[in-house]
């Protein structure tokens, strides 16, 4: 008797470990965060979990656009950097408003905007924060990586720190997530982030003229990947007092 009803026990917690499994899994589903299987068992890239409500504005910005089409790869089917940047910025924009912020592109279709209209865009609006993504091309085919750039101003030293600091977050998340190559945080002196005033980078996804890489980059569960890790990048940044401050 005392067997009978251990075992019944036993079942009632198998049956509620399974529930609870599925329920995390549809959880993870329904927010979109990248999952991989791994011998049929489903492994989540994050843990799923509530995000805490930001009020928080990001401004997301997708580079190049209408007759700018940025680089593109030399392997058929030939993607345009400037598709691909749309694509994989719309992922991160449902990210970050998974995790509760509020979010602006500064495009949302194939349309040229100047440089000089992003910056304004993001300025107007007052931002915490602002992120280019691009994705990059080399003469070398070897050449491989992410790599992250921000401004370093010797007028705004505080931004230029805050924007350090995010773009090591956001790189650490990527690498993380991706395995990728890091090429590391890089002092850049590109126009969408020398030109606007709240912390800025640029994140250089990858090389489209990379075969290894562009077979990655053609997976958008790749893509997912890696804007997951600028978005947790981002979310870390913003929720560490001492740099949250410089915001």
């Amino acid at each position: 008797m005392k067997w009978s009803k251990f075992a019944l026990l036993l079942v009632l917690l198998l049956i509620n470990s399974c529930t609870h499994s599925t329920a995390s899994l549809q959880k993870i589903e329904e927010m979109s965060i990248p999952i991989e299987r791994v011998n049929n068992n489903v492994v989540a890239l994050a843990e799923p979990r509530l995000f805490p409500i930001s009020k928080k504005l990001i401004v997301i910005d997708a580079g190049h656009g209408g007759e700018d089409f940025g680089t593109q790869s030399p392997f058929k089917p030939v993607i345009k950097e400037k598709n691909l940047n749309l694509v994989a910025a719309n992922f991160l924009q449902g990210y970050l408003q998974q995790m509760g912020f509020m979010t602006a592109m500064t495009r949302k279709d194939d349309t040229f905007v100047s440089l000089d209209g992003r910056a304004e865009f993001a300025n107007e609006l007052k931002p915490a924060l602002f992120v280019s993504v691009h994705f990059n091309s080399a003469p070398a085919v070897k050449a491989e990586g992410v790599e992250v750039f921000y401004y370093r101003s010797e007028q705004d030293k505080g931004r230029s720190a805050a924007s350090k600091a995010l773009a090591e977050n956001i790189l650490n998340r990527i690498i993380i997530n991706t395995d990728a190559n890091s090429r590391g945080v890089k002092h850049g002196d590109l126009a969408v982030i020398r030109k606007t005033n709240m912390p800025a980078v640029l994140v250089e996804g990858g090389f489209l003229t990379n075969e290894s890489e562009y077979q990655k980059l053609k997976d958008s569960a790749y893509v997912k990947r890696l804007m997951w890790g600028i978005a947790q990048g981002i979310q870390k940044f913003t929720s560490v007092p001492s740099q949250s401050e410089m915001l």
